[in-house]
């Protein structure tokens, strides 16, 4: 095979690149099939469940295919078998996460898959997410602690939409005698409006201490800030 592949290499210049031995999925490469009717290399995997599949390259390196049917079979077969939640709307949330995170035909897979987030091996079984989170407790929804983090056990907590607003990424944090918020936070904890904090910070660039130490007429009375760490 290595022969094929060294011609088919040569014909198609350096842009061809040898995946024989890589795994994706439950799908190992084995060999290079050469291309299909759309020009497009095509690959020879065999499966850990024994199976062998010939897929396009593309659909391998995008998490299209990661086996060959037999992944799908067993998803079916777990949620019509295994717990009796397949309608239930824990499980639809379970659902939602895991597409986001490995599917590139999500709508919303930019902002998670496609960034990196996964979702961990142990929550890939809807059994042992409910068994850690339990329901959506009311008001509240699913929230990962780093945003840049996966989907864990670790790095997830049922939060209100205030909590979650105020966990965004793009969110400015602020930092100021060892304490580090965003600046709702910091307003909230002044008792200043937060579009005041924001101007003093974002607009006229105040240094940090004067934005958060200067009283307003609303806070003249009431500003307390916290002591700094270790005091």
């Amino acid at each position: 095979m290595t022969v094929a592949i060294t011609s088919i290499a040569a014909k198609r210049g350096s842009r061809f690149k040898d995946i024989s031995g890589q795994r994706f999925g439950r799908l190992v490469v084995m060999s290079c099939s050469g291309p299909d009717g759309r020009r497009e290399m095509t690959w020879e995997c065999v499966c850990d469940c024994g199976g062998k599949v010939t897929v396009t390259g593309s659909r391998l390196r995008l998490g299209v295919s990661r086996s060959c049917g037999c992944l799908r079979r067993d998803a079916t077969a777990a949620k019509e078998t295994t717990h009796g939640m397949s309608y239930t709307p824990i499980f639809n949330l379970w659902e939602k996460m895991v597409a986001r995170c490995n599917c590139p035909s999500n709508p919303a897979y930019h902002k998670y898959g496609g960034r990196g987030i996964k979702v961990c091996q142990r929550w890939m079984q809807f059994e042992n997410f409910f068994a850690d989170m339990g329901h959506r407790p009311p008001g509240k929804s699913l929230d990962r602690i780093d945003n840049d983090g996966d989907y864990s056990p670790e790095n997830c907590r049922w939060a209100t939409a205030k909590e979650q607003s105020r966990n965004k990424r793009t969110n400015k944090l602020v930092t100021f005698n060892g304490k580090t918020m965003c600046i709702a936070e910091w307003a909230e904890h002044l008792g200043m409006k937060m579009h005041t904090l924001y101007r003093r910070l974002c607009v006229a660039n105040w240094p940090v201490e004067r934005a958060l130490t200067t009283p307003t007429g609303h806070t003249a009375k009431t500003v307390k800030l916290p002591e700094p760490d270790g005091a």
